[in-house]
C-alpha cells in the first residue's frame, strides 16, 4: 500500500504505522485496525492524548466531515479508549499465537541461557515485573549477543503478567524471549502500533544498536 495522510496532521507514512478510522453499520465512526473493513476509510496517526484534545475541541469531528464528506456521522465518546482496547488485544493476540507458534520462551532460568547463548531476538518483560529480573535479563542478552558496555535491553511492555498469562495459557508470564526472526518483527510492529499510540514508543534496539526513542510516523487518509 501506499502511504495515507493523517487527516488530524497532514503527515504521511506507512498505513501500518496508522489507525484507520470508518463507517459502521449505523453511520457511527469506529476503528478499523486492520484496515479491512470496506467503504472509504479516513486514517489518523496521533497518540492518544492528542486524540482525546481533538475530540474535545471538535478538530476530529470537522477532519472526519471533510474525509467523509458528511457531518451526519456519529463519533462515540470512547473512540480514544476503543483504539486503545483494540491495539492491546491485537498485541496480546499476537502474543499467544507467537506462542503457540512455539516460537517464544518464558521462565527466567531458561530465559537466561537462551539469552546468553545468542538465540534471542527480542526480549520483552511485563510493566509490572521486578526491575532486578529485567536487569539479569538485559544483562544475559547484551552477553548473548557480545554488546557489553550497550544499552541493549528488552522491551518493558505497556501490558502486566495477568495479562500475558492469559494470552498465552500459561502462569505467571513475567519475561518473554522470542527466538525466531520473523516473529520477533512481528511483535514490534504490535508493539510499536500501541506504544505509539500511547506516546510512550521505543524501538527494541538489536545485535547492540542503539535504542531510538522516535515514534513512528504519523498519516494518512484513504
Amino acid at each position: 500500500m501506499t502511504e495515507r495522510k493523517c487527516i488530524l496532521t497532514g503527515d504521511r507514512a506507512d498505513p501500518d504505522h496508522l489507525i484507520r478510522l470508518a463507517i459502521g453499520p449505523e453511520d457511527q465512526l469506529l476503528p478499523d485496525l486492520r484496515a479491512k473493513a470496506p467503504g472509504r476509510g479516513a486514517w489518523i496517526g496521533v497518540s492518544r492524548a492528542e486524540l482525546e484534545v481533538a475530540l474535545a475541541k471538535g478538530k476530529l469531528r470537522g477532519a472526519i466531515a471533510r474525509a467523509f464528506k458528511t457531518g451526519e456521522l456519529a463519533i462515540p465518546d470512547d473512540l480514544a479508549e476503543q483504539i486503545e482496547t483494540g491495539l492491546r488485544r491485537a498485541l496480546l493476540d499476537r502474543l499467544g499465537l507467537e506462542s503457540r507458534a512455539s516460537m517464544l520462551l518464558t521462565g527466567s532460568e531458561k530465559i537466561d541461557v537462551a539469552c546468553r547463548k545468542g538465540q534471542v531476538r527480542l526480549l520483552l518483560h511485563a510493566m509490572d515485573a521486578a526491575p532486578d529480573g529485567n536487569r539479569k535479563l538485559d544483562q544475559a542478552l547484551r552477553v548473548g549477543q557480545e554488546a557489553e558496555g550497550t544499552d541493549l535491553a528488552g522491551i518493558v511492555l505497556p501490558v502486566d503478567r495477568n495479562a500475558l498469562s492469559m494470552a498465552m495459557g500459561r502462569d505467571n508470564v513475567v519475561h518473554i524471549a522470542v527466538t525466531d526472526s520473523r516473529a520477533a518483527s512481528r511483535l514490534r510492529a504490535a508493539i510499536g502500533r500501541l506504544e505509539s499510540y500511547l506516546g510512550c514508543a521505543a524501538e527494541a534496539p538489536v545485535h547492540g544498536e542503539p535504542r531510538s526513542t522516535d515514534a513512528p510516523g504519523v498519516q494518512a487518509n484513504v
